[in-house]
């Protein structure tokens, strides 16, 4: 198999991955727990972990909760440019191929939520008390590991490109481009 098709296969087992993985929690949380019921699984971590069974109709921290049909067609249009990008992505990019994957899974989880339910469920409670409390799900941080993959790799490619020309030397060729350019 070429290059190119090990690339588009790793895609759509990644997107597939996490299609089933954030699914099949969401279905196992929806038929074992109601509305804003919480569970322990580790009660050493309590109040900072648990699963709170949650309906999310807007975005993250329930941002704009009428908007689920604008954040469908988001979710839509995002997954449809990353994948009419992802050829483009250079082969070395292995970190940001990844991270594609895990977006466009994510939110194709999320998707497949608004369709089927008219919201998106949620479930992983994390909190501080008294500063911050959020529940989401395994779609969401999907996303979230991919952005931070994507900045990753890009930090990473820049670093490497200021090792083949540290900036002194780029300076030095600059000032030489000039003096021929005249």
């Amino acid at each position: 198999m070429s290059r190119v098709g090990r690339s588009w296969l790793s895609l759509i087992f990644i997107i597939a991955a996490v299609l089933v993985v954030d699914q099949g929690t969401k279905w196992i949380v929806m038929d074992t727990m109601l509305v804003g019921e919480s569970r322990q699984p580790i009660p050493a971590l309590v109040p900072f972990f648990q699963i709170t069974r949650s309906e999310n109709m807007g975005a993250a921290f329930g941002f704009l909760p009428q908007g689920g049909d604008v954040f469908l067609v988001i979710a839509v249009i995002v997954v449809s440019a990353m994948i009419y990008f992802y050829p483009r992505i250079p082969a070395q990019a292995r970190l940001t191929q990844i991270a594609i994957g895990l977006i466009c899974g994510g939110a194709l989880g999320n998707a497949l939520d608004r369709l089927e339910h008219g919201l998106v469920v949620d479930f992983i409670h994390y909190q501080i008390p008294g500063v911050l409390s959020n529940v989401s799900n395994l779609a969401d941080h999907a996303i979230v590991v991919g952005v931070f993959l994507i900045f990753i790799d890009s930090w990473l490619t820049e670093r490497a490109k200021k090792r083949e020309h540290p900036p002194a030397l780029q300076a030095r060729d600059e000032s030489a481009d000039s003096r021929f350019s005249d």
